[in-house]
């Protein structure tokens, strides 16, 4: 089967550009769809009725002290990982992009039926609806950020690391199920680490060779002929470190 009918299903990120600029580049990608992101008012309230105020906390003190900084001085770093693949950030053009509130939106669903697309390729988005998975009759495949079922959720390399799990430290190419980086496996690998990589620079590295994984895939036989690994393993979810996991780790183990 020739994926020649592409939709990119995103969420506002920094990476997205990259992900448009590589399927605009290699294959037919006919429309991208963006979503608004969750309200940060929604998302708190969700996630310290998960986890407390203790536990959020510090993920928020993380994110303020540690990760935002960080990927402020690893920008000639990313600069350098995106030089290296041949990839471009260049911003997607305002004409090429559809915006709408949720993937999980009506506006969504009326999209993905009137284009019909045979592949759509996932960045980044909330959890996807059954009713849109199964709005078009095409494959929803993601680039996932860790190596699955191990490693489901954020930041899958850095918690590899942490965990001296470095045969674990990769990405994932695997089909999309209505669970948490649950569906099953197409492609996996591990990535090339340096000295100058941390937790700012390991999700672009991640992309890099997860793109490299999706192009094979795409180009290679239809999917349901493909050899596909049932995401079933030892399985865990995991989210971002607080403050003090972060440093308790950089400092007894070096890991950035």
């Amino acid at each position: 089967m020739l994926f020649d009918r592409i939709i990119l299903l995103a969420g506002k990120w920094d990476t997205t550009p990259i992900v448009y600029n590589f399927l605009k580049e290699h294959f037919n990608l006919l429309k991208t769809i963006i979503e608004e992101p969750v309200p940060k008012k929604t998302f708190l309230q969700k996630r310290i009725k998960k986890f407390g105020w203790i536990r959020v906390s510090g993920q928020i003190l993380f994110q303020l002290l540690i990760a935002k900084p960080l990927k402020k001085r690893s920008g000639k770093r990313i600069a350098e990982i995106i030089e290296k693949y041949h990839l471009s950030s260049s911003p997607i053009p305002s004409n090429e992009i559809i915006n709408v509130s949720s993937v999980n939106s009506e506006a969504c669903l009326q999209q993905l039926q009137q284009v019909r697309p045979n592949l759509v390729i996932v960045h980044g988005t909330r959890i996807i609806s059954k009713k849109i998975l199964t709005a078009v009759d095409a494959p929803f495949v993601n680039i996932h950020a860790g190596i699955t079922p191990r490693y489901r959720g954020s930041h899958g390399a850095y918690w590899a690391l942490a965990n001296d799990d470095i045969k674990n430290c990769g990405v994932t190419v695997h089909f999309v199920d209505a669970g948490i980086d649950t569906g099953n496996i197409l492609e996996q690998g591990t990535i090339p680490l340096t000295s100058k990589d941390n937790f700012a620079t390991y999700p672009y590295l991640q992309l890099a060779e997860g793109l490299i994984l999706l192009k094979k895939i795409v180009e290679g036989k239809k999917s349901e002929e493909r050899i596909m690994i049932q995401n079933n393993g030892d399985s865990a979810l995991w989210y971002h470190p607080t403050l003090w996991s972060y440093l308790w780790k950089r400092i007894s183990r070096g890991i950035k």
